[in-house]
């Protein structure tokens, strides 16, 4: 009598990845851009990738030509205990870099909305990548007193039929190039870069019959027209 067939064996680099594995890989890259080891363009290239990954195999693949980072199954250097980019089911905890370990990324990075107004403003908690979807909305962000957890904060939106207003530090740069339009106006009055700050924004996605302003708050305008005289 034959017995049952043996059950496939999955590798390592076919094992199933989280949400939670995409975002800490995204801080990754994050850092990467910080270092000047990656483009902005190469950035958002990577990270579109690494959320579209379904498994670690994938998920390397965006990591693997940049230093200082172990791959899952590599041995670690003797002497050395570089962290790992994902985290195990005997390890649930991720590791954090700095300054991620100082404002850990809060949860509720969705914005939502329809038919409504929207703004964050004050001590807020910025993630590394914050979605936003509205349709026939106001949204307002301001970011002068937030509480960032990156340098670089990506920004998707897919906007329709609304407005979308970045208020954001006089040191900061807002990069729009990212964006697809349709019947909707773009006003960038800050500098696009490179992340020189410490605030550095990336917006792409879709405005449809709707308009984005990036802006200084109102007093750093007055603080500049002052110091003329």
């Amino acid at each position: 009598m034959s017995g049952a067939e043996p059950a496939p064996v999955v590798g390592e680099r076919d094992l199933r990845v989280s949400d939670s594995e995409r975002e800490h890989v995204g801080r990754l890259l994050q850092r990467a851009v910080g270092l000047g080891m990656l483009s902005l363009g190469e950035f958002t290239e990577r990270m579109d990738t690494a959320l579209a990954a379904k498994t670690r195999g994938e998920l390397n693949a965006v990591l693997v030509d940049l230093p200082g980072i172990r791959l899952v199954g590599q041995p670690a250097q003797p002497q050395q205990a570089p962290p790992r980019y994902v985290h195990t089911p005997q390890q649930p905890r991720m590791p954090q870099f700095a300054p991620s370990s100082v404002h850990p990324v809060m949860p509720g990075n969705v914005i939502r909305t329809r038919m409504s107004a929207v703004t964050r403003k004050g001590k807020w908690q910025v993630p590394p990548v914050l979605i936003i979807d509205s349709n026939m909305a106001a949204v307002e962000l301001d970011f002068t007193q937030a509480i960032m957890s990156t340098q670089v904060v990506e920004i998707r939106v897919r906007h329709q039929l609304g407005s979308l207003e970045l208020i954001v530090p006089s040191e900061a740069t807002v990069d729009m190039n990212g964006l697809q339009l349709l019947g909707a106006s773009v006003n960038n009055k800050v500098r696009t870069g490179p992340p020189l700050g410490p605030l550095h924004l990336i917006i792409h996605g879709q405005m449809r019959l709707g308009s984005i302003t990036a802006r200084h708050p109102f007093s750093a305008h007055w603080k500049r027209f002052l110091e003329g005289f």
